[in-house]
């Protein structure tokens, strides 16, 4: 990781020198290593961490400018096409792919462990029905820790393991409990034999009246969703949960932390954005008027370009392609809202003020048709995603309690308040 190069930084008008290591990585630009700059008398400034490097990490890389996504070096496009959700999971966690044994013993040790504690379903009775999914999500996620006070101690690889297991077999169950819960309909107990996914959707639109029987190709779409929104390298709710974790907090707390931060709608509400979108244009006859305000900047065009991919978005073409299987599918090509969303994604892809821009319909612009036509509501668009990211989360938490050289997260800052004044006590103001 480290090379012989270095940057050696001058200050104090030219009477100082400090040299600093640069780093590389199996992928990516060199990093240079800024820990001894503190010895300066002087703090980096960079708000949002547009150039600094939190950590060191083995899980996810991501190239912008190629779009590219790898998971432990492993393409997202080779991963979505021929792998599943749950061996996604595994490759995440432990860092290769399993043997047949290893996925069959994963795959029973997470599908027999989905259902959650009787009392937990009373934390629901606390709950307005008309309560966001993604509050429920936050508050029930945290109390898990008082339900598994048995796999609490990080510094117990074991423990470790056992709560992510629970984690990665009990967010199913808990989100879709938090969408019965809203629609006032009774909880579905999980089903072990089906898979993952379909286990979800079980749990999601069945009913104890009939056997629910899930489309294998619905099916299939929705597992991609969850295999491209497994991890996404720091983003903020990663570091949310990275930083939340590096205080010794429990892992069921960190995860809550990681919800809570998703829910921001400049996070994980993109695909909950362009359904939005869709509705406001409203038909198809008021495309132009649209495309033409977004030219003017009167109108923001939600699901397309993406601030870290300056290419196409390599998880949109299989996206894409998922899209119009759903669509064909359900037979949903002539419903105007997809015939809409169509139209606008045959002009974003031709027309030149968009191409010439790169602004190509990202993954969200997809995955947010497709959950809508599966029948997911867009009050649950984000616990999808939360759903899929967990096991992203509880991987880089894993790696960082697992690191020799963890720290607690204490950034510094640049302090532009008030200076030093005396307190005037009030008879004298």
């Amino acid at each position: 990781m480290e090379t012989n190069r270095k940057v050696t930084l001058t200050y104090n008008e030219g009477k100082d020198t400090l040299d600093l290591p640069v780093l590389g990585g199996t992928l990516g630009p060199d990093v240079v290593d800024i820990r001894a700059f503190s010895k300066t008398g002087m703090f980096t400034f960079d708000p949002g961490f547009l150039a600094t490097a939190s950590c060191e990490s083995k899980i996810t890389f991501i190239d912008g400018d190629q779009g590219q996504l790898y998971y432990r070096g492993y393409p997202i496009e080779q991963l979505a096409e021929e792998s599943d959700y749950l061996e996604t999971c595994y490759i995440l966690m432990y860092g290769e792919l399993p043997t047949p044994e290893e996925k069959k013993q994963f795959q029973h040790t997470i599908m027999h462990h989905t259902m959650v504690h009787e009392q937990l379903t009373s934390f629901f009775k606390g709950f307005r029905r008309d309560s966001h999914p993604m509050a429920m999500m936050v508050g029930v996620v945290g109390a898990l820790s008082a339900f598994y006070q048995d796999s609490l101690d990080i510094s117990n690889p074991e423990h470790r393991k056992v709560a992510m297991y629970r984690l990665i077999s009990k967010i199913p169950t808990i989100a879709a409990m938090c969408y019965r819960y809203s629609i006032g309909a009774p909880f579905m107990y999980p089903r072990n034999d089906l898979s993952y996914t379909a286990n979800f959707m079980h749990m999601m639109f069945a009913t104890p009246c009939e056997n629910y029987e899930p489309n294998p190709v619905l099916v299939q779409a929705l597992d991609r969703i969850l295999i491209l929104h497994a991890d996404h390298e720091q983003n903020a709710s990663t570091s949310t949960v990275r930083l939340a974790g590096s205080s010794g907090a429990n892992p069921f707390a960190c995860i809550a932390a990681g919800i809570a931060c998703l829910w921001g709608p400049a996070h994980g509400g993109a695909n909950e954005a362009v359904l939005k979108m869709l509705d406001e244009i409203g038909d198809e006859s008021n495309i132009e008027e649209f495309i033409q305000g977004v030219k003017d900047k009167r109108y923001r065009l939600m699901g397309f370009g993406h601030r870290v991919y300056k290419n196409m978005d390599p998880r949109a073409s299989i996206m894409r392609r998922t899209c119009h299987d759903v669509l064909s599918e359900l037979g949903l090509q002539d419903d105007p809202k997809f015939k809409l969303a169509m139209r606008l994604e045959k002009i974003a892809l031709e027309d030149p003020y968009f191409v010439e821009r790169k602004l190509y319909p990202n993954v969200d612009f997809y995955s947010g048709i497709v959950l809508s036509a599966l029948g997911i509501p867009v009050s649950m668009f984000t616990v999808i995603f939360a759903l899929a990211r967990t096991v992203g989360w509880i991987s880089h938490w894993n790696e960082m309690i697992s690191d020799p050289q963890q720290k607690i997260g204490r950034p510094r800052q640049l302090y532009t308040g008030a200076g030093r004044r005396d307190y005037v006590p009030v008879d004298k103001r």
